[in-house]
């Protein structure tokens, strides 16, 4: 059986991955391929969604791409004020951290996330269709392989939509040379209720237990639909569902905040190891699949962390050095190298490039958490936001020169309190651009102060005029379309703000 799915899955990569492509979603397939030779048996199914997975983690073969982790550091954290530039870093990932963007800027491509989108939808439209061929395929079987694909497609529509702002919806797979690729944008509005209604049904269909912690961990269950809704639902004002999407995840008693009176054991079972009792979903490098975090910030580092983020972030104890956040020095950071140390190294140092394996943390408990916080926060229940905050804080050793005195009335200081906390619960995960986003465009952008005072911290003098200026229209909060999507897609029309 293994050795038939192996195959499978060489077929699936053979023909479907390195398909070639003049068109912006990356992806067509030879006509026949996939229908005459494919999707007959439920293993068909299952290496379909095992490509889907890979593609997460690697660009295909003969594709010269980034990998999706990359941009979703990117797209996450190159805009936010945590991260600086390395000596390695290129011209297109320094305009983007001075907002210096333009539309021919290589990070504005999108074809990875449409060549994952396009995985999915392949799924989703030929998988039903093999329950007639194969009765060892239960309805219950394809209801979970469906899930998955309909999550991931979500999430990676839900990250679109919040890096790009409106962007093609394409809902249906790619199969042959004459799919209409001229296909206009979808307004973010609307690409937001396509993701919620996906989650929906993805939710309905999904695993709570595959039996084992890896895929547990490493493959979309119920609560990382859940935890990905209630990150949708803040992003779309709706915070009675945030919190019921929270509650699902932290009622089910899976998942806690570990703890251990050891700081290398704790950062070595949460970070350098994985898969740990607060991980939700992460995505699985090994050592026969290494993550591109060792070349990128260490190696040749291209970003290292901004000057202010040792001391303002985590804070420093200097009446008493031995007082740590556990979360800070030699977990996500090395201050006195300016190093992004979350995903290089374990307890004794950093890893070998032969053992660069760190996982890439989707969601995880704490982000849960403080979700839930943000959703009270908005529910004028401030007092448990903050109590949510302490009890975190609490178990993550933070210092006292990073405490708030906040009141519980103050809404924006107890939403302030919380985005300070996931900016030391989630550094580097590719959340701090999205949170201060998600956050400042609320009540017809009442909070723009955050991304013009994020965005200034660490820039360059003689630059500072020209951000704040930029970041005064919100149409700049979003990257542009690139110029070759432009081109090959007439029906695409450029963010106003770029044009």
């Amino acid at each position: 059986m293994q050795t038939k799915i192996k195959t499978i899955l060489a077929i699936f990569i053979l023909f479907v991955c390195t398909a070639s492509c003049d068109d912006y979603l990356d992806l067509k397939p030879q006509d026949g391929i996939i229908r005459g030779e494919f999707w007959k048996t439920k293993e068909d199914i299952q290496a379909a969604v095992a490509g889907i997975y890979s593609s997460l983690l690697k660009p295909p073969p003969g594709v010269a791409d980034l990998t999706m982790t990359e941009y979703l550091f990117m797209y996450g954290d190159l805009r936010g004020d945590m991260v600086a530039p390395g000596q390695n870093v290129t011209e297109d990932e320094r305009d983007i951290m001075n907002s210096n963007i333009t539309a021919s800027n290589s990070l504005t491509n999108w074809d990875a996330f449409y060549r994952t989108i396009n995985y999915c939808n392949t799924v989703i439209d030929l998988a039903p269709a093999v329950k007639e061929k194969d009765p060892t395929l239960t309805q219950e079987q394809l209801n979970h392989f469906l899930s998955e694909a309909l999550a991931i497609r979500a999430y990676l529509y839900f990250t679109l939509a919040r890096t790009f702002r409106d962007v093609p919806l394409k809902l249906t797979a790619t199969l042959t040379d004459q799919d209409n690729f001229q296909l206009p944008v979808t307004l973010q509005k609307d690409v937001f209720a396509q993701v919620i209604k996906d989650l929906k049904l993805a939710e309905g269909y999904a695993v709570e237990d595959y039996g084992n912690n890896p895929y547990n961990k490493g493959r979309i269950t119920v609560y990382a639909i859940n935890a990905l809704q209630a990150d949708v639902y803040l992003w779309t004002d709706n915070y009675q569902e945030a919190l019921i999407a929270t509650n699902k995840v932290i009622d089910s008693k899976k998942f806690s905040l570990y703890q251990s009176s050891n700081y290398g054991t704790w950062y070595n079972t949460v970070f350098a190891n994985g898969n740990s009792v607060e991980s939700i979903f992460e995505f699985q490098y090994t050592a026969a699949n290494l993550g591109p975090f060792y070349n990128i910030f260490l190696q040749r580092p291209q970003f290292i962390i901004s000057a202010t983020v040792a001391e303002k972030v985590f804070g420093v104890d200097f009446d008493d050095l031995s007082k740590r956040d556990i979360r800070g020095d030699f977990a996500s950071i090395v201050a006195s190298f300016n190093l992004i140390y979350k995903y290089i190294g374990d307890s004794e140092g950093t890893k070998e490039l032969q053992d660069s394996d760190t996982h890439w943390f989707v969601y995880r408990y704490g982000d849960v958490l403080l979700l839930k916080a943000e959703a009270l926060a908005e529910l004028n229940q401030g007092a448990e936001a903050l109590a949510i905050i302490d009890d975190i804080r609490l178990k993550r050793r933070a210092i006292a020169q990073t405490a708030q005195s906040v009141d519980a009335s103050s809404k924006n200081g107890v939403i302030d309190y919380v985005l300070a906390e996931r900016s030391r619960e989630l550094a580097f995960e590719g959340k701090r651009w999205f949170d201060m986003l998600r956050v400042a465009r609320r009540n017809n952008y009442a909070r723009k102060d955050i991304l013009i005072n994020a965005a200034i911290e660490n820039a360059p003098a003689d630059q500072q005029q020209s951000i704040i200026a930029k970041l005064q229209d919100p149409n700049s909060h979003y990257l542009p379309i690139n110029t070759g999507e432009l081109y090959t897609n007439k029906a695409l029309v450029q963010n106003p703000f770029y044009k």
